[in-house]
């Protein structure tokens, strides 16, 4: 997103992304149009062009810095464990956290992707082929180790991180589970459909 310079600019940015990520969130992105973003946010409309060419690169850039923080902050989580039913256990924790305190981003991240332009759409494809990269990576290395069985690395990667995101569809904090039962039920889940035990 381009920004003016300055505080006010940089604040004003931010405000703009968090009012369009309400609003993609709630209404969906075709229905949400700039003067609505602008009248969340308390600017003119053509206030919104010093910050972003149009509404399709507001949602590029917004999915792209999700992504990105995704990966850094993966990166900064992760594991060098060699035992492969450790580094998996590492990373479903990791994801629930990291996308039970994003919902909204998430789900435009993943509901949103059929409005993307071609190239905007191969932009963002590139860094969740990324992410998807670290689980294929886990399980190809469980199973040549022969503690994952797993005839499709690539369907059982994005079966495994499918089930995990949906999480965000009927988690409630005030629910009769805490965030780590569930995260323990979800990594019995994942290491028994790849037929290993839980160390």
């Amino acid at each position: 997103m381009a920004r003016r310079s300055g505080s006010n600019g940089e604040a004003t940015a931010r405000d703009i992304r968090a009012a369009a990520t309400r609003l993609f969130a709630a209404k969906g992105f075709a229905a949400v149009s700039m003067r609505q973003i602008a009248h969340e946010v308390g600017v003119q409309a053509g206030a919104l062009y010093l910050y972003t060419p149009d509404k399709q690169s507001l949602l590029a850039d917004m999915m792209i810095d999700h992504l990105e923080h995704l990966l850094s902050a993966w990166d900064a989580a992760r594991s060098d464990d060699s035992d492969p039913v450790a580094r998996l256990q590492g990373f479903v924790r990791f994801h629930i956290r990291y996308h039970l305190a994003r919902v909204d981003e998430v789900f435009i991240a993943y509901m949103e992707l059929r409005n993307l332009s071609p190239e905007n759409f191969a932009r963002v494809e590139r860094l969740r082929r990324l992410y998807e990269n670290v689980v294929e990576e886990i399980l190809v290395d469980g199973a040549e180790k022969g503690v994952f069985r797993v005839t499709d690395p690539r369907i059982a990667t994005l079966a495994l991180i499918a089930m995990l995101t949906g999480i965000g569809t009927w988690y409630r904090a005030d629910g009769r589970l805490s965030t780590e039962r569930i995260e323990q039920i979800y990594i019995e889940l994942a290491l028994g459909s790849l037929g290993a035990a839980l160390g």
